[in-house]
């Protein structure tokens, strides 16, 4: 068994040099294929469930996939829940066998961000589970704007909340379709100057890979978080499988034909967040 906290991952990843991809799963058809993926690049890899996926499958059922997956994988696997904003649904993704919990609390004010955030880690480490925090507000492609991560609140936060992890909102969206963004690498300095907890970049997918390269091997970003780029991977392998013999039917055999090319769009990605060694 190869199941992992993002701790176990991401300490690693900050003394040597390196990032873990935090890979959103929406179905069976993508966690496997990610898995897949980070066995062949032989990397540990973060299986993230997102509000969308969590609308689409219960917390117990992503649980007992996630830590199927990784009972059977050869790379380490952790079972993140991805912007949870309830304690409940925190203390269910961890009573579900989720090893990590993202409680996301960047819309409400600093202090009660910082209160809610640390009774979380509180009940995640108790529970032998990890926990990130966000500070300052990551938006949204089309939607809604960013707020900027300011550094010594970031200190402040990361100081009081004991979190594993700090996501950070320096230039990064989520949803975004294209690469052609760029993260604020001085604001990332003048944050990793103040803290020592490992940063995360939610929204990856707009980030260039030239830019992610350079920040997994030369900052103290240790995790990027990647989904859009890989939706679209698949659905365009979906698209593809359906439209190449309109007479099939069957669903099992349709989605069959999307694993190989998600598998490899998630290489590449996997690629790029390797050390120098």
């Amino acid at each position: 068994m190869t199941i992992a906290t993002l701790s176990e991952v991401l300490q690693p990843a900050l003394k040597q040099g390196y990032a873990v991809a935090g890979l959103v799963t929406l179905g069976w058809e993508d966690m496997r294929a990610y898995v897949a993926a980070a066995e062949a690049e032989n990397v540990p890899v973060i299986l993230q469930a997102g509000p969308s996926c969590r609308e689409h499958t219960p917390l117990p059922v992503l649980g007992a996939m996630f830590r199927h997956l990784a009972e059977n994988a050869s790379i380490p696997v952790v079972a993140h829940l991805d912007h949870g904003y309830t304690p409940e649904e925190c203390r269910t993704a961890i009573d579900s066998g989720f090893t990590s919990v993202m409680f996301d609390g960047s819309r409400t004010p600093l202090q009660q961000n910082i209160d809610d955030t640390a009774a979380i880690a509180e009940m995640a480490h108790a529970a032998g589970v990890s926990c990130e925090g966000e500070i300052g507000f990551v938006g949204y492609s089309g939607g809604e704007g960013s707020a900027g991560t300011d550094p010594d609140e970031a200190a402040k936060f990361a100081r009081e909340t004991s979190i594993d992890a700090m996501a950070i909102s320096v230039g990064n969206v989520h949803l975004q379709q294209d690469k052609e963004g760029g993260l604020d690498e001085p604001r990332i300095r003048a944050i990793e100057a103040v803290t020592e907890v490992p940063l995360v970049i939610h929204g990856g997918s707009g980030v260039p890979v030239a830019q992610r390269r350079a920040l997994a091997r030369g900052s103290s970003i240790c995790k990027f978080n990647i989904g859009t780029e890989l939706r679209m991977a698949f659905g365009a392998a979906l698209r593809e499988a359906v439209n190449k013999d309109p007479s099939r039917f069957d669903r099992v055999t349709i989605l069959k034909d999307t694993h190989d090319p998600v598998v490899a769009a998630a290489r590449k990605v996997l690629q790029a967040f390797k050390g120098e060694n």
